[in-house]
């Protein structure tokens, strides 16, 4: 399996797998914050599409958690894994979606500044992400995008894992993977320079494309 240069490389060939989806009108590519959005600023340059972010945020086990028995989305949405949030009472739940909702409202400020809220009624999302581990975070977002109007929404990444990309084609609409390694490790592991996105770089993309 070949390396991606950078993230902007990565949407730049993740790009080229979209290429039916230019010039279509009810088109938005929504960037998971934050290493999705870099990605996500290239493939919407390339289909002409306006860009936008998806914050999303898991709820996990407070002993576990990686272990998600929940997600928040923006405008009060909250996706609940009945089976799996039964193992927690009222006030453990009470108290990730407690904190996780406030690191969401900050992302939505810093990121928004001012950007109508997020309404995707009877559009097609294309959420991109850097790459799929566990798909749980993608997962989430695609029912978040679902609970906020869109009609159709596909899954877009440069890599993820194999079982990722099988959960979430039972999900989505579509999911769009350029690369499944037989033995994935680490998305980091695709990238020759995989940085922590920046604040800054996730408002610069928005700024730019819009």
């Amino acid at each position: 399996m070949s390396t991606y240069r950078d993230r902007e490389d990565a949407g730049s060939q993740l790009a080229d797998r979209l290429t039916a989806l230019t010039g279509q009108s009810d088109v938005i590519v929504l960037g998971l914050v934050r290493g999705g959005v870099p990605v996500a600023r290239v493939v919407a340059e390339r289909l002409g599409a306006p860009l936008d972010i998806l914050v999303v945020r898991k709820l996990g086990m407070p002993w576990a958690p990686e272990v998600a028995f929940g997600a928040l989305g923006p405008g009060g949405v909250r996706v609940l894994n009945d089976l799996v949030a039964a193992r927690l009472d009222a006030d453990a739940v009470a108290d990730v979606q407690r904190r996780e909702q406030a690191e969401l409202d900050r992302r939505e400020a810093r990121y928004r500044a001012g950007r109508p809220p997020l309404d995707l009624t009877g559009r097609t999302a294309v959420i991109v992400d850097d790459g799929l581990a566990t798909g749980a975070t993608a997962r989430a977002a695609v029912q978040v995008a679902r609970q906020l109007g869109a009609h159709r929404v596909i899954v877009a990444v440069p890599v993820g894992a194999q079982e990722a990309y099988e959960m979430l084609a039972a999900e989505a609409d579509q999911v769009v993977c350029a690369q499944k390694p037989p033995e994935f490790g680490a998305v980091s592991a695709y990238y020759d320079d995989f940085h922590e996105v920046s604040d800054d770089e996730v408002t610069d993309a928005l700024a730019a494309v819009g």
